[in-house]
């Protein structure tokens, strides 16, 4: 999907998540775009998990097993992983802003001004294993203007 059509797919929901949770909507979109390559992975595509998000032992919903690339030790390596399967895009935009919320690491995420800062502290906290994870998710909401859609928190 061409990154134009993917953004105006998610923003709708995003903003409105975004409202409710704090979780700023370029965050939202950036993360998804990121993880998803723009909604074309298999798990968006298979499991409309935009987010990379793991079906841990706490996750009471539909799950999918796909192969994953993971940075271990100092180099990438791809081992099998559980995913958390959605029934829609919004499904797991609502997930992802709930997971994030509800998980005391990303706690200090919220108390960020602006999404760069935002981005930062998910890095920090330890969502991806990709040590430039924060610098891909700020790239993106800055390539794509997507602070745009924070309104004055952004």
């Amino acid at each position: 999907m061409i990154p134009s059509e993917f953004i105006m797919r998610l923003t709708t929901g995003a903003v409105v998540s975004a409202k409710a949770t704090g979780v700023p909507a370029s965050i939202s979109i950036a993360q998804a775009a990121l993880e998803s390559a723009w909604g074309e992975s298999g798990l968006a595509k298979t499991g409309n998990n935009l987010f990379g998000i793991k079906a841990d032992s706490r996750w009471r919903g539909e799950i999918l097993t796909l192969q994953t690339k993971e940075f271990i030790r100092g180099q990438w390596v791809v081992v099998p992983a559980k995913w958390r399967k959605y029934a829609s895009w919004q499904e797991s935009i609502d997930d992802h802003a709930a997971f994030l919320k509800q998980n005391p690491r990303y706690q200090p995420c919220f108390q960020c001004l602006k999404a760069e800062a935002f981005a930062q502290a998910l890095a920090k906290a330890g969502y991806a294993t990709d040590p430039g994870y924060a610098d891909k998710v700020i790239g993106l909401m800055n390539q794509h203007k997507l602070q745009v859609l924070d309104g004055g928190t952004s």
